[in-house]
């Protein structure tokens, strides 16, 4: 007597996961048009300036700005360089934001290291304290600092006015310190992440506080130090209010400014604008091409395991 032979394990788990796999396939459809529609959301603005800056003037305010162009050129973009003086005011900008990001990740992973890895007494209210100081709105604090820096007094080597107020270093201090307890803040809870066991075999080897934290814990961080020194950079370099508050030369402003000197008294060429906010926006937008990577590891540090 034969026996009909069982149907194979493939075809069950086929009829099985076939119904199972269209919602599947639905929802990841559904979340890529999703994240594509508020990805152009974002950056329609910006597309929308390098579209404006490409096109004359008169022909956006007889067609307007969503019209088919006649004519597309780059002659917007060397007249606002030129015009705005840009070299002078990019050459500001780093010498405010690449030190500030410099001494800020110093000294926010060095305080970090002390709290998350050396178990001092009483971190967590010091990272509390850190972190309290970003919910302080910085514009209260303006006409404190303001009569501040202007009696502090420095050496002209330093300051070419012999106050903090009208230099540098008064928008970089500024920076610094509202820029700290954010960073000292991410790097403590990463910090908190490494295995212990790699400090006890240092430690076991005679590694002193500086070899555990410069040459062993700073290498694992480095992700998170890419991802800081990205947004850091970012919010430095886009920064107007403290250098419009604390620098009274109009030749020590940064580039956010150098903006103010492509509008005309009577007229402005918003087209001609546009070309300018775009070369503006150029740095940035480039770090964070050059960084993006590491930038992305920093941001999803912790959501996987193993």
């Amino acid at each position: 007597m034969s026996v009909a032979p069982a149907p194979a394990p493939t075809d069950v788990t086929e009829r099985v996961s076939a119904p199972e796999s269209r919602p599947r396939r639905r929802g990841r459809w559904g979340t890529q048009i999703f994240l594509t529609a508020v990805s152009l959301g974002f950056l329609a603005p910006l597309l929308l300036a390098v579209y404006a800056s490409l096109r004359p003037y008169d022909e956006t305010a007889e067609e307007g700005y969503f019209s088919l162009p006649k004519s597309l050129s780059f002659d917007y973009y060397k007249q606002a360089f030129n015009d705005s003086e840009m070299t002078k005011y990019f050459v500001n900008t780093l010498i405010i934001a690449v030190p500030g990001v410099l001494i800020v990740l110093f000294l926010a992973s060095f305080v970090a290291f002390a709290v998350s890895r050396l178990r001092m007494r009483g971190g967590i209210v010091l990272v509390m304290l850190f972190t309290a100081g970003n919910l302080l709105p910085q514009q209260v604090i303006i006409t404190p600092l303001y009569a501040l820096f202007n009696q502090i007094e420095l050496p002209y080597w330093m300051s070419d006015s012999y106050l903090m107020y009208d230099s540098y270093w008064a928008v970089l201090a500024v920076q610094v310190g509202f820029q700290l307890g954010f960073c000292v803040f991410v790097l403590a809870n990463f910090m908190r992440t490494l295995p212990q066991e790699i400090i006890e075999a240092a430690i076991v080897d005679g590694a002193g506080v500086w070899t555990q934290y410069w040459r062993i814990t700073l290498p694992l961080c480095r992700p998170a130090l890419a991802a800081l020194g990205t947004l850091q950079f970012t919010w430095m370099y886009n920064d107007f209010l403290w250098a419009l508050v604390f620098i009274n030369t109009g030749d020590k402003l940064p580039i956010t400014s150098a903006l103010n000197n492509l509008s005309g008294q009577y007229f402005t060429d918003h087209n001609l604008l546009a070309a300018g906010s775009v070369i503006v926006a150029a740095p940035t937008i480039i770090v964070f091409l050059l960084l993006q990577r590491h930038f992305i590891a920093g941001l999803t540090l912790g959501s996987s395991k193993g």
